[in-house]
């Protein structure tokens, strides 16, 4: 009887002294040291994967170099912008682009000939500043339709819309340079310009706003 007291005992001192030990790694050793060696440790695995990601991009840099630089080679032999800096400039650019163009498509003007251009002035929700001339032409078919196709397609990025084509008679007065009837073709010619540029409505506001304030003062 004694015996089985003294195992009982014993085995309740181990108990005792297991739910101690546990307790002291709980409050003591667990917060104080197993936190923040997983905390170094997380942050070593981290800096370790941080590493072989900026090993990985320095091993392929040449070739993201090479990449870039003939991006910017083929965005520099056809722009997509307007290379003005100013609406302005950019309007008349325009309008010496479509004069050419018509003149290449019909020498003398004798099949095509531009009625009407003009800059067209409107508020614009586009992310860039858009510069637009509103163009009207008397042409024939095969010469309106280069000229389309050399606004369109040419550098930098022209666009082409509202586009309206009305038939009418064609014929030639010898005694009359240009040509009398033909297509009757009214449309937008547009490009856009780099991004910062602004618009030449928003100077003027700036402007009347600086003026308003001169004058205040």
């Amino acid at each position: 009887m004694q015996q089985q007291v003294s195992d009982r005992d014993r085995w309740l001192a181990v108990g005792l002294l297991a739910a101690a030990l546990a307790l002291a790694y709980a409050v003591l050793i667990h917060p104080w040291f197993t936190v923040p060696l997983q905390a170094v440790e997380e942050r070593i695995d981290t800096a370790r994967e941080r590493e072989l990601r900026l090993r990985m991009q320095i091993k392929q840099a040449p070739l993201v170099q090479k990449r870039l630089q003939q991006a910017r080679a083929v965005l520099a032999r056809t722009p997509g912008f307007l290379p003005e800096s100013s609406p302005e400039l950019a309007t008349a650019a325009l309008v010496q682009r479509l004069e050419t163009v018509v003149s290449q498509a019909s020498p003398g003007r004798r099949a095509c000939e531009i009625t009407n251009r003009s800059p067209l002035q409107e508020p614009s929700r586009e992310k860039y500043p858009r510069v637009t001339v509103q163009v009207r032409l008397r042409c024939g078919t095969p010469e309106l339709a280069n000229v389309l196709h050399s606004l369109e397609g040419g550098a930098p990025r022209l666009f082409v819309g509202n586009l309206n084509v009305l038939g009418q008679r064609v014929f030639f007065n010898p005694g009359q340079s240009g040509m009398q009837g033909g297509l009757d073709v009214s449309f937008d010619l547009y490009g856009y310009l780099k991004p910062g540029a602004a618009p030449a409505t928003n100077r003027r506001n700036a402007a009347a706003r600086t003026e308003a304030t001169d004058d205040a003062l």
